[in-house]
């Protein structure tokens, strides 16, 4: 299969005119610690808006925009919206390039496999989309934005277990799949890893797992310590990846962070890459350090900084899930 001509999908690194964050407003969805999560995603917010790149936050009501402004950099704008949950890389425009423009895909949405269905996550992504002059095309089938990474080359990563999990899109098989990777974005290759991190409600997001941080070359966790529940993973991770030709670049993993007993789903790959910035979730574990400082060698040509995500980990996700680029053509 060639690479379609039609469409190309920036890599997170391209240029970007501004990003899109959820600002997080449900109680239910951070029980205890919704106020420390709203504050770890205005930290997220203002460091970009900082650095230089414009940030859109968007806020559900009046009470959350005025507990967004008072936490945020005056650089960050606040869009009052309505939308459900805040993980905007699933419910957020995929935007590519067509020719000499800049085009939104938007895929179904049914709430990650049907187990969080809120007011607002299947509309939001055309909303933005249109109200930033885009045009709107719509594929027949589901897909969320974490469950694909791309290094601009054609090249696609994803997990087995979302995409192929029958609770997204039951009647199509690996190679319908690929097909419309293809069809709608424009991938020629796809690289299949298998499953993603223990307890990721997401059904194993790719981008909690691996990451492409140049063309061809491919960010894994290793485990730490004998304890580290997701070792077996990444390890099956690095022999796909290696076995289909990539280079593999490894980073220090959080270790083993539980709530109550119960294994979370921490990542420091689920980064966000930004123009001039590069924030890496960090979760109070000892390896925090030596995580950022792994990802900052990957990234030289941008500031890499960790911020407390303990909180946004909490509600399912950290600041990648939460947040979708406006690429610049």
């Amino acid at each position: 299969m060639k690479l379609s001509k039609n469409f190309h999908f920036p890599p997170e690194w391209h240029p970007q005119q501004w990003l899109w964050v959820g600002f997080p407003h449900l109680t239910e969805e951070w029980p205890g610690y919704l106020t420390r999560a709203q504050e770890q995603f205005a930290a997220f917010a203002s460091a970009v808006a900082e650095s230089g790149q414009e940030v859109r936050l968007l806020v559900r009501d009046e009470a959350s925009r005025v507990r967004a402004k008072a936490l945020c950099s005056g650089k960050v704008r606040l869009e009052l919206r309505r939308y459900g949950d805040v993980w905007l890389r699933d419910t957020g425009p995929l935007v590519v390039q067509r020719g000499g423009s800049l085009v939104a895909k938007r895929f179904g949405f049914n709430g990650w496999g049907g187990k969080y269905l809120m007011e607002g996550d299947q509309q939001i992504g055309a909303e933005l989309a249109r109200d930033a002059g885009l045009p709107v095309e719509t594929a027949d089938w589901v897909l969320e934005g974490g469950a694909i990474d791309t290094d601009g080359t054609g090249l696609v990563v994803t997990t087995a277990q979302c995409l192929l999990n029958p609770n997204r899109n039951p009647g199509l098989s690996q190679a319908d799949i690929e097909a419309r990777l293809h069809r709608d974005l424009g991938f020629d290759r796809v690289l299949w890893l298998g499953d993603g991190l223990i307890n990721d409600h997401t059904d194993g997001h790719v981008d909690n797992l691996a990451r492409f941080v140049a063309p061809g070359v491919l960010a894994l966790p290793r485990a730490i310590g004998a304890d580290d529940p997701n070792a077996a993973i990444y390890a099956e991770a690095k022999a796909r990846a290696e076995a289909f030709g990539v280079t593999v670049r490894e980073v220090p993993s959080p270790g083993r962070i539980e709530t109550g007993g119960m294994i979370e789903p921490a990542s420091y790959m689920n980064f966000a890459v930004t123009t001039q910035l590069v924030v890496v979730p960090i979760y109070g574990s000892i390896h925090d350090a030596d995580g950022v400082a792994a990802i900052a060698e990957l990234f030289s040509d941008r500031e890499v900084i960790g911020l407390m995500a303990d909180a946004v980990l909490g509600g399912g996700g950290s600041f990648h899930c939460a947040s979708q680029q406006m690429p610049m053509l």
